[in-house]
């Protein structure tokens, strides 16, 4: 199960065991501990996990995929809540975002006034400067308004990683709105 990290860090225990992830290397300002919660936009809120140094998973490609179901900001003009589900997938290089920072951070639109395109855009502009991963997408399901629903899709491919590139035109050809 869990062994020395290459570091020669010892590894991080909890209820269940062994973590592969050394002390030093878990989230410090969020797990386990209780924060102020802003209601506005506050990108400070996220925190990063390194990956598990410690072993070795050859041929594997990770894929992380985040189903944020009752995510609110504000619609700039008339300051009336627009609700979304959003999804963040990722396929990270060294880093993974800790996801209670990321349900803190996300509550912090609760009062942020943006239209749905940009907001989306602003989450992964936030999560691509914390993470710098691979690859990154975001789809967002607003609840219509007007009769209108509106389903930004948003990505970011590594720049230079040619397969990350062709993986994002791939993606982007595929998509679907009603999906």
């Amino acid at each position: 199960m869990g062994r020395p990290a290459k570091s020669g860090k010892k590894p991080a225990t909890s209820p269940v065991g062994q973590s592969l992830r050394s002390a030093q290397e878990l989230p410090v300002a969020t797990l386990g501990r209780r924060r102020d919660q802003p209601f506005t936009y506050t990108p400070g809120l996220l925190e990063a996990v390194p990956l598990a140094a410690s072993r070795d998973f050859p041929g594997q490609t990770l894929w992380v995929a985040l189903d944020c179901e009752r995510f609110t900001s504000l619609c700039p003009i008339t300051g009336q809540p627009d609700w979304a589900r959003l999804v963040i997938a990722y396929i990270p290089d060294r880093l993974l975002v800790e996801s209670k920072s990321l349900k803190e951070y996300l509550t912090s639109f609760r009062q942020h006034g943006d239209f749905h395109e940009d907001v989306c855009r602003v989450i992964t502009g936030d999560l691509v400067s914390l993470l710098s991963p691979n690859y990154l997408e975001i789809t967002g399901r607003f609840d219509s308004r007007g009769s209108i629903a509106i389903r930004p899709f948003v990505q970011y491919a590594k720049p230079g990683n040619a397969a990350m590139e062709r993986l994002a035109d791939q993606r982007r050809s595929d998509f679907s709105p009603s999906a």
